[in-house]
């Protein structure tokens, strides 16, 4: 049954980003301060700081994909003592100016990666993949930058969070990109289901997908070598 007023949910939208295609600088400023707001309250890092930690030895290396300003892998250096290296990549440079110091920042497009496999003890993506309309090629790709495990954090697609942000979203970001884009992110996000079967197409096996508060979903793959 469909709520009024409300898009249908029972397919991933297809509709790009305006924050993926070209927007003022200012907006991108906003936008990336708006996500960070996210991340710290409603983006599950604590969950997925646990679901890297197993899989990093001391002076381990991780490489966050699609980091925009790099909150995220600055947040698990804090977290995580054994992590030594933390690579943020984002295909603009835009979103990479404000960079924290302990992550290192990249430029480049994740479709021509400037990385030989295996090159990180972790891969993480998190708001990312649901950018991408076929995502399994992509995750067969990240999988296989890890040499011991790929963590995949995105949105849960589901009725109470679009509700939520039609709600609150005008109210709690500055930028009307990021209403307009936030929204569109949860009817692009996954179904539990969804996000197994994608990796079960990219040839990745023994993936665990969880629910996560607030709406989160969270996969982990790891490679057989690792713990």
């Amino acid at each position: 049954m469909r709520v009024p007023g409300l898009p249908g949910l029972e397919r991933r939208s297809t509709e790009p980003e305006l924050l993926d295609g070209g927007v003022p600088e200012g907006e991108i400023r906003r936008s990336l301060e708006d996500l960070r707001f996210v991340n710290h309250w409603l983006g599950a890092r604590r969950r997925l700081a646990d679901a890297v930690r197993p899989h990093l030895e001391r002076g381990g290396t991780l490489l966050d994909i699609g980091c925009g300003s790099a909150d995220q892998p600055a947040f698990l250096r804090a977290q995580l003592p054994s992590l030594g290296l933390a690579v943020g990549l984002d295909v603009k440079l835009a979103h990479l100016r404000d960079v924290p110091a302990d992550v290192h920042p990249v430029v480049a497009d994740v479709r021509a990666l400037p990385f030989p496999d295996a090159a990180f003890d972790v891969v993480t993506a998190s708001l990312f993949l649901h950018h991408f309309d076929n995502v399994a090629p992509l995750l067969r790709r990240l999988y296989g930058l890890a040499r011991r495990a790929l963590v995949v954090s995105d949105l849960h697609r589901t009725v109470v969070p679009h509700l939520f942000g039609q709600a609150l979203f005008p109210l709690l970001f500055q930028s009307p990109v990021s209403v307009h884009d936030g929204l569109l992110s949860i009817r692009r996000g996954f179904r539990p289901a969804e996000l197994r079967s994608a990796f079960e197409d990219a040839g990745i096996p023994h993936v665990r997908v969880r629910r996560c508060f607030p709406y989160r979903l969270l996969a982990v793959a790891v490679h057989h070598e690792s713990p």
